[in-house]
């Protein structure tokens, strides 16, 4: 039998100038402010050997998307043809999961500063990976 329950739950939030989900930038590279990614402190060890410089995924839940949302006008363009929102970055979506390409800056005593970061402020963060090297690198 397969439970189709998944729980899960932040490991930090983050804390960002950002507060205002129509004015942030779409993509990181469009402008996007650093941040500050604040874990539970007792997730600090999980950031042993993390340092500046890395380049990281970050997993968010996209908190205040509509879940409801299938279909969308890439970056609200009347021009665009409408899209299923699984051909998109949309965060409007079933389920609003946020994937962020940035590099750390700085790790602190259970927080990490993060170089360009479009989450908005509060965003609760699911995940932090490194991205990988080359196989030699790994």
């Amino acid at each position: 039998m397969v439970d189709d329950e998944i729980r899960l739950e932040p490991i930090g939030w983050v804390r960002s100038s950002l507060t205002d989900r129509r004015n942030a930038p779409r993509q990181a590279d469009e402008n996007a402010p650093e941040a500050r990614i604040e874990l539970r402190p007792e997730l600090a060890p999980a950031m042993h050997r993390l340092r500046p410089g890395t380049p990281v995924l970050i997993l968010t839940w996209l908190h205040l998307a509509q879940r409801d949302v299938l279909q969308v006008l890439p970056r609200h363009d009347p021009n665009r043809p409408l899209c299923g929102v699984f051909a998109t970055r949309s965060p409007d979506r079933p389920n609003p999961i946020g994937l962020h390409r940035t590099t750390v800056a700085a790790v602190e005593d259970h927080a990490i500063v993060v170089t360009a970061l479009e989450a908005i402020d509060g965003t609760p963060v699911l995940d932090i990976k490194p991205v990988l090297g080359d196989i030699e690198g790994r």
